[in-house]
């Protein structure tokens, strides 16, 4: 069985729009076509654009050509390095004005593919439901690359449902004639689903840029046609609304990667004149479900998709996820369709015989008025005793100016948070080391900053 690349009941309707003007899927089609003819004949490929249509172009021609794509944390050299290691054959796909890599690379052509005259299309492609499109790539322990292989046709299935429940958040029928504009990269899973697959297949269409500062932002949310929504990470759309930039009113906020704070919610939905909705998701079975945050804490599932078990051991099953999953978090299960996230499993603590998550106390830390951006950090435990406790990194200016900072964020956190999970120290620094992708902290190198942020405090 295969499933088209793309949409195409309108090959004239726009697929992308690139500073304010549109870029058909008649124009796609022809450029993945005019590509997919100069790629090597073994994969994986590397896409290293920025630009969201060109990694779109990337995407259909390595799948017209049998190859998947390589979708890592990063691109820095170590990591490429790995995966040569892994991936032999590996090629790179990169702008024209790219720096040299150290791979074999392929470049994207200056100027679109010409269109065929009259009504001659290029052809439609057919992608075989068991291709492999994608090998996802977290980091492991150790930071060496783990691959999670994504086949087409469950890709497909995990867009269409997503489609369907961000039409409904909206009110639509579909998502035909949706602009979408994102802070987060295509080359990230949440990006890739919720962007460029949502566009494909589910008939919206993606500004091509990756506004970071807020004035860029709000500038890109301006031209976009409307209804327009906004795909964003926690990290960028708090930046976002602290900031002050004047935001023009969107019709949804699609927010993911970490839970959102209530207040920060509600704070959009003003702001933005539109509700928010959140994604729950993991590598290993894609997107599972959403929440309107300002409604409550419960997710509800995508159509399809069922839960069973409870906390750290939950099993999802259905739709997209034909075998069964385990999810990498803890929940707590409220009946088959619906749950609360109270964490990451990975990031569980246990001090003095409990349990907490620093997922759920960064979430009561960023809650705090006045506190810009914070993260619990839970030093090592040498002695091996478990009495060891978590220091708060916050960045909140105006507290540590006033020198209310420690005594502002004891007291909320005490009326939040049990006692044993209260930090031993409460740290002002000017910015915590967010990936400026995705805004997440990852373990390894937050660990190293934090131990040179409290030597630097001592000092």
């Amino acid at each position: 069985m295969s499933m088209p690349l793309i949409l195409a009941d309108d090959l004239d309707a726009p697929l992308a729009w690139r500073d304010g003007a549109p870029i058909s899927r008649r124009q796609y089609l022809a450029d993945l076509h005019a590509l997919a003819a100069r790629l090597p004949a073994a994969g994986p490929m590397l896409n290293f654009t920025a630009d969201r249509y060109r990694f779109a172009i990337g995407l259909g021609a390595a799948m017209l050509r049998g190859q998947g794509s390589l979708m890592p944390p990063n691109h820095k050299p170590d990591t490429v390095e790995r995966l040569r290691t892994l991936f032999p054959s590996t090629w790179a796909l990169a702008d024209a004005d790219a720096p040299a890599l150290q791979l074999p690379t392929i470049h994207h052509a200056e100027a679109p593919a010409p269109l065929a005259d009259g009504a001659a299309s290029p052809p439609l492609p057919e992608i075989d439901d068991a291709a492999l499109a994608a090998q996802v790539l977290t980091s492991g322990s150790t930071g060496a690359p783990v691959p999670h292989a994504k086949h087409w046709g469950l890709l497909v299935r995990n867009t269409q449902a997503g489609a369907r429940r961000l039409a409904q958040q909206m009110g639509r029928r579909d998502l035909v004639g949706v602009t979408l504009v994102a802070t987060v990269p295509a080359q990230h899973m949440y990006g890739f689903e919720s962007t460029v697959l949502i566009a494909l297949l589910g008939g919206a269409a993606f500004d091509t840029g990756r506004p970071f500062y807020p004035a860029d932002i709000a500038a890109a949310l301006m031209r976009a046609p409307r209804p327009r929504m906004l795909v964003t990470t926690p990290f960028h759309l708090k930046m976002l609304l602290d900031s002050g930039v004047p935001l023009p009113a969107i019709d949804l906020t699609v927010c993911a990667t970490a839970p959102l704070a209530p207040q920060l919610a509600a704070r959009a939905e003003a702001a933005l004149a539109a509700p928010l909705m959140e994604i729950y998701g993991c590598t290993e079975a894609g997107q599972v479900a959403s929440r309107r945050s300002t409604e409550g804490p419960e997710w509800h599932t995508y159509d399809g998709l069922l839960l069973s078990g409870d906390g750290d051991e939950v099993i999802v099953q259905g739709g997209h996820v034909p075998e069964p999953t385990r999810l990498a978090d803890v929940l707590d299960v409220i009946d088959a369709r619906s749950f609360r996230l109270l964490g990451r499993s990975n990031d569980l603590i246990n001090i003095a015989g409990k349990r907490s998550s620093l997922g759920h106390l960064n979430f009561h830390l960023n809650s705090i008025a006045g506190v810009h951006d914070g993260a619990f950090w839970l030093p090592p435990d040498p002695s091996g005793t478990g009495v060891v406790r978590p220091i708060a990194f916050v960045v909140a200016p105006d507290l540590a100016a006033t020198g209310e900072l420690h005594g502002t964020v004891l007291g909320a956190l005490r009326r939040r948070v049990d006692a044993a999970f209260l930090p031993r120290r409460v740290v002002a620094v000017p910015a915590l080391p967010r990936e400026p992708t995705t805004g997440k902290l990852p373990a390894l190198p937050f660990a190293a900053w934090a131990e040179h942020a409290l030597a630097a405090a001592k000092g």
